[in-house]
């Protein structure tokens, strides 16, 4: 008769059953101040969010705070603000992570070469990115301005406008000031995790590649972009879903207008919420958004676990 190995281990441990408890409960009690942490600070303020988009929560009305069910969903389904929104947060989030990108890359292929004064050069580079969100709304809206900016006037000499005036001003160019403003904010993130991820990459790959002749186009397509793939589709994402909920230079630099051109879910949210003083509606348009970022977040991360297996 043989005695397995879990059952001579149960036998021999013969500590009192409290010890046992502690010794199993130690982990738990090490992670414990960091769980407390993030229930306190995230997932009591989220539920209470959530809890009042299905509430009437208007600071100005005494009587509201009770539950009304799906009413605020309803009305938002009929909302044609929300629709404009909404369209206007496609547009303003991939252009900004589009142009981001394609900046930040190339920053970061050339500040991976190196050359004389590049630490000067690096300093420089992610310098916007320790600028103040409020603050850079406030210079861009500045420099648009024609009174006391330069922009209008240059773009007047290059022949793009007909006179200096504010684009944000104009409904057809207006969304055109925040996209600049939030692009040279932005792209110090991707230059930086770029080029981490460029210094990481093997450089006897390239010289391998050099020696059976491949140009600089077939190095980088066959030997930067993979590497860089998983870096690409973190950033991607993560900037996606900041941008999308990135309101500071929206609400800085137009408050939305001209004729709600500009306004973007999250600062229609904003304006709800801070303006209307409704948070039972701004609650569930925020919901809303929730939604549709986690919708998307779990897309990309699909997409990539396939192209992972794929490999």
């Amino acid at each position: 008769m043989t005695i397995s190995a879990d059952t001579l281990d149960m036998r021999r441990d013969r500590r009192p059953w409290l010890r046992r408890v502690a010794d199993a409960s130690e982990p738990y009690l090490y992670s414990a101040p960091s769980l407390i942490l993030i229930i306190a600070v995230m997932l009591v303020p989220l539920t209470v969010g959530i809890s009042y988009a299905f509430r009437d929560i208007q600071l100005l009305n005494p009587f509201s705070g009770g539950f009304i069910g799906l009413d605020h969903f309803r009305e938002l389904a009929g909302d044609a603000a929300f629709y404009g929104a909404l369209r206007n947060t496609l547009w303003w989030t991939g252009a900004s992570v589009v142009l981001q990108f394609v900046f930040g890359l190339i920053l970061a292929l050339l500040l991976d070469k190196p050359f004389k004064g590049r630490a000067i050069a690096q300093a420089l580079v992610f310098l916007p990115w320790a600028v103040p969100s409020f603050l850079a709304g406030l210079n861009w809206a500045w420099l648009f301005n024609p009174v006391i900016g330069p922009i209008p006037h240059w773009l007047f000499a290059l022949g793009l406008m007909h006179e200096p005036g504010n684009i944000l001003s104009d409904p057809n160019y207006a969304m055109w000031g925040p996209i600049v403003a939030n692009v040279w904010w932005g792209i110090p993130f991707f230059a930086i995790t770029l080029l981490a991820a460029l210094q990481a990459i093997p450089r006897d790959l390239y010289e391998a590649a050099s020696i059976d002749g491949a140009g600089w186009f077939q190095r980088f397509r066959s030997i930067t972009l993979p590497f860089l793939a998983p870096t690409i589709a973190i950033t991607v994402l993560l900037r996606t879903v900041w941008i999308s909920n990135f309101a500071d230079l929206i609400v800085v630099m137009t408050s939305g207008g001209p004729a709600d051109r500009t306004q973007i879910v999250a600062s229609y949210i904003f304006t709800t919420a801070f303006r209307r003083l409704d948070f039972g509606y701004a609650s569930a348009i925020a919901l809303v958004l929730l939604v549709l970022l986690l919708a998307y977040s779990m897309l990309i991360i699909l997409l990539r676990q396939t192209l992972l297996n794929k490999d």
